[in-house]
């Protein structure tokens, strides 16, 4: 069952997935050539812990980081540790903030001096994949909308899919229903009523859309190793436009 949040349920939303956004911000600023992914994990917990709200991905089904960060062909759910990053990485940061009872989630892939074109067309795909996506999460839309809006960026840049891993509904919980392919045809699913709640991430490989898990049972890797893309954003379905929770700035 989806569940639609009340207006109050959705202002304390606000405030967890904005506290969200200001952690991916300033640690997707911190990337550079030199810093290790455990620095960005340790920067991470210690910004969210300063702001008053705690890492949702810690211990989360024995996960050992408090972020996930994912470097070139790592799709998702790399674990931070003794990596360091260098120029001409793609890295994947993804994170869930818990504040008063709410969670927020999001990702952003950061380009770390990167001048191959293919892989930073790669990244801008993604990326409006997901604006496509959040466009077609508004009232009186069917769930497979959102899921076939990037299905038709991908296809249309060339791009592989990942099927293996999805968006999600969100709130009390990290992952509630629905499930969110992305692909699919449209105008399937349930109705999109206000106060539903979505994480919608679309994961794009620049080769194939095949991926394997690695032996520590959580890294997820293309498996043609070819570079990967993720970005996520949680939003409140609504009237006419919908409300992106993790935006810095929203009110």
């Amino acid at each position: 069952m989806i569940k639609v949040k009340s207006t109050a349920e959705l202002a304390r939303m606000r405030a967890s997935c904005r506290m969200a956004a200001q952690v991916r911000d300033q640690v997707a600023a911190a990337i550079k050539p030199g810093v290790t992914t455990q620095e960005l994990d340790e920067y991470a917990r210690d910004t969210i812990a300063a702001l008053g709200g705690k890492s949702a991905f810690w211990g989360y089904r024995g996960f050992p980081g408090h972020i996930c960060v994912s470097v070139n062909d790592e799709v998702v759910h790399g674990i931070p540790g003794k990596r360091v990053v260098q120029l001409g990485d793609v890295l994947s940061v993804d994170f869930g903030v818990v504040y008063d009872g709410f969670v927020g989630d999001t990702a952003t892939t950061v380009m770390v001096g990167v001048t191959d074109a293919e892989v930073i067309r790669l990244i801008t795909v993604t990326e409006q994949a997901l604006q496509a996506a959040i466009e077609k999460a508004v009232v009186g839309n069917r769930l497979s909308d959102i899921s076939h809006a990037v299905e038709r960026v991908a296809v249309r840049a060339g791009f592989g899919i990942v099927r293996d891993f999805v968006g999600h509904g969100i709130g009390r919980k990290m992952h509630e229903d629905p499930q969110i392919p992305n692909f699919g045809a449209p105008g399937r699913g349930p109705r999109l009523r206000a106060g539903m709640t979505f994480a919608l991430e679309p994961m794009l490989n620049m080769g194939g859309p095949e991926v394997e898990v690695m032996p520590d049972g959580w890294t997820v890797l293309t498996k043609d190793r070819k570079p990967s893309a993720h970005f996520e954003h949680t939003v409140a379905v609504a009237e006419g436009q919908a409300e992106v929770l993790t935006c810095a700035k929203n009110e």
